[in-house]
């Protein structure tokens, strides 16, 4: 797409002028759309900063549709979120088939568990899936609504609990699928799903899906998202977690107990069969339990690594030893081997015995995996998450998985987000995923937002060290003169549950405003409830410091506790670490600044969202001024004034008719 046709577009005179009633010209919109055109053209990969108010979501979606229809090749844009999926589907893209002369269609796809699967919704109909009378009215309108529905998509259920108990038993997650074997497969809405992807010029997924095809694509199983010519990742800074967890293994207790649950549902007529495989799925239940009990750091919620002698050990005399979770490993993969071998003569003829024999082999596989730890890249770890335990593995360093199954395969992959540089600079982001610098450019868009007008920073002048006993009393008083000078109006973004919660009670005691905490409610609930409050004040951790949207005075004031360095005792954290110091990097300064610079750019994101909003950022944190690395984050941050002076504070709001001062 040219400069004069970006023009005709995004210009004061152009199409979405024209169109759009609350359009304003931004020229860092049209320098990102320019350069993601030129990226398109040149065939090589982009990485673009755009901060909020960039206008970012038109400036990759124009020139993905203009290099789409002419280059004739599908391009697929990668999100963070639903939320930000079903916004771009329901009405960014809309807005463009209307307004673009040149027609495109779309579609877009979700992970196989958003949706109903027609034959698990009729199974169920004679099967004990329920659990009370008003779970029984719950699938009667869920199975009316499979019936009618044209996509199947559990979002259309707005009128249903959210989490529905028997949902995981008809959804069509892939592992129960039986393909093409399956009598509702013409029906089927993964089916339908594929074919308007197939068809489409533009496919809106998420990042979740989107790596978990990327790593499935090659083997027998096949693809998921059909073949692309280039991708957009519309908030790329969640790309390497993501995609460390699709390229890992994972087994847990939930998984065995629905293993056998489905084994034991099987149509199999044969008595003795029958009774073997009985038990055998009452032995699997044993000594899973005896192998989850076995881990005694189980007990608490959390990640713990897994220690190298966890299964077996060197006796006296040279020779590994089971320890006694090895001998309940050994167990359970055997009962496990004797189900894959009941299981085989039946394979042929249910195509859910089939189904159920793979499982069963993958289960022992990804066992095996993660109890050998036998492969060096990878961390391995327990976690646990109220009744779920979890055995995980994940590789420390994706960038080489990346670069060869991605970034050397597709011709031109855009990374874009409100947080990808440190410093001004795009290496930490480059080199984590693997980006060949010779065939990747980096920009920053200009921010629509005056920051040095609309927004001031606050340190406070004498604050203890954050890891110090009395830090928590101090950043209470701090936080409520913060408050009194913006009447509430305030998130206060904690770096851990147990700060938050600290904070909520020593603030909320001394203060008149309406204090609400994460984890009293849902996160879209808290939100609405925050925003509908006036003067109300939001005590919150990671989950509020990205993709949260408040606009105009109700939210006036961020006030961070300290930087956001990720707990180097997380077994993931720690293995990178590890890895960067073994290879000749020096690990704090490689990878902990940068990924803490970033997340906080993240957390101050959240204060200014239009061009009328204006307020205080308050970091409590002194190693911004004690520590030599303080300046690598003042400087990764929008340009604004700094002060220690609370009336400095109280003038950026002299026009703002909502505060008395």
């Amino acid at each position: 797409m040219q400069d004069d046709h970006i023009e005709k577009v995004f210009g004061t005179e152009g199409l979405i002028a024209k169109f759009h009633e609350n359009y304003e010209y931004r020229g860092g919109q049209i320098k990102m759309a320019e350069a993601i055109s030129k990226a398109f053209e040149d065939k090589k990969h982009l990485i673009v900063e755009a901060g909020t108010g960039t206008g970012k979501t038109l400036a990759y979606l124009i020139p993905a549709v203009a290099a789409a229809l002419k280059g004739n090749k599908r391009i697929v844009i990668s999100t963070g979120t639903k939320n930000l999926q079903e916004q771009l589907m329901e009405k960014d893209i809309p807005f463009l088939q209307k307004i673009l002369p040149k027609k495109f269609s779309a579609a877009y796809m979700k992970g196989r568990s958003n949706y109903a699967c027609l034959y698990r919704v009729h199974k169920a109909e004679n099967q004990p899936i329920l659990d009370g009378l008003d779970q029984m009215d719950y699938f009667d309108e869920v199975r009316k609504w499979a019936m009618e529905t044209t996509t199947g998509d559990r979002r259309e259920l707005v009128d249903l609990p959210e989490n529905l108990s028997f949902w995981s038993r008809i959804n069509a997650k892939s592992d129960i699928c039986i393909g093409q074997k399956c009598p509702e497969f013409e029906p089927c809405f993964i089916t339908r799903m594929r074919a308007r992807a197939e068809d489409a010029d533009i496919i809106i997924v998420n990042h979740h899906l989107f790596f978990a095809d990327l790593n499935v694509r090659g083997n027998k199983f096949g693809k998921v998202i059909p073949d692309y010519g280039a991708v957009i990742f519309d908030e790329a800074h969640l790309i390497e977690d993501i995609a460390a967890d699709y390229f890992g293994f994972q087994i847990s207790n939930f998984q065995i107990e629905e293993l056998v649950r489905d084994t034991d549902s099987l149509p199999i007529i044969d008595a003795i069969a029958t009774r073997d495989l009985t038990k055998t799925s009452a032995r699997i239940l044993g000594l899973s339990d005896v192998f989850w009990m076995r881990f005694s750091p189980a007990r608490n919620d959390g990640r713990f690594p897994l220690e190298p002698d966890a299964f077996s050990y060197r006796s006296s005399n040279g020779e590994q030893q089971p320890t006694s979770l090895g001998e309940a490993y050994f167990a359970l993969d055997s009962a496990l081997e004797r189900m894959s071998g009941l299981l085989e003569p039946f394979a042929e003829k249910i195509p859910e015995a089939e189904s159920l024999q793979r499982r069963t082999r993958q289960t022992r596989f990804d066992l095996e995996f993660v109890v050998t730890q036998a492969e060096r890249n990878y961390v391995y770890w327990l976690e646990k998450r109220g009744k779920g335990i979890f055995l995980r593995a994940s590789p420390v360093d994706v960038s080489e998985l990346l670069r060869e199954k991605l970034f050397e395969k597709v011709e031109t992959c855009i990374l874009t987000s409100a947080t990808l540089s440190s410093s001004g600079k795009f290496d930490f982001i480059r080199e984590r995923l693997g980006l060949d610098s010779s065939k990747t450019s980096g920009m920053v868009a200009p921010s629509a937002f005056d920051y040095e007008k609309q927004a001031i920073i606050y340190l406070p002048r004498a604050m203890p060290d954050p890891r110090s006993p009395e830090f928590t009393q101090m950043a209470a008083g701090e936080i409520v003169k913060l408050l009194q000078i913006t009447v509430g109006r305030a998130f206060v973004l904690a770096t851990s549950n147990s700060s938050m919660n600290a904070l909520y009670e020593l603030v909320s005691s001394r203060v008149n405003f309406p204090c609400f905490v994460q984890g009293s409610m849902s996160k879209a609930g808290l939100l609405e409830k925050f925003r509908q409050t006036p003067n109300a004040v939001l005590f919150a951790t990671s989950s509020f410091w990205q993709g949260v949207d408040v606009q105009g005075e109700q939210l006036s004031c961020v006030i961070i506790d300290k930087l956001p360095f990720a707990v180097p005792s997380d077994p993931i954290v720690a293995a990178r670490s590890r890895f960067i110091d073994e290879n000749g990097g020096k690990s704090f300064f490689d990878y902990s600044v940068p990924q803490a610079v970033i997340s906080l750019k993240q957390g101050i994101g959240r204060l200014i969202r239009s061009n009328s909003d204006r307020g205080v950022i308050a970091i409590l944190d002194p190693r911004l001024r004690t520590k030599g690395y303080g300046k690598d984050f003042l400087q990764s941050l929008p340009r604004m004034r700094i002060t220690s002076d609370l009336d400095d504070v109280a003038g950026i709001f002299q026009f703002d008719t909502g505060v008395a001062l």
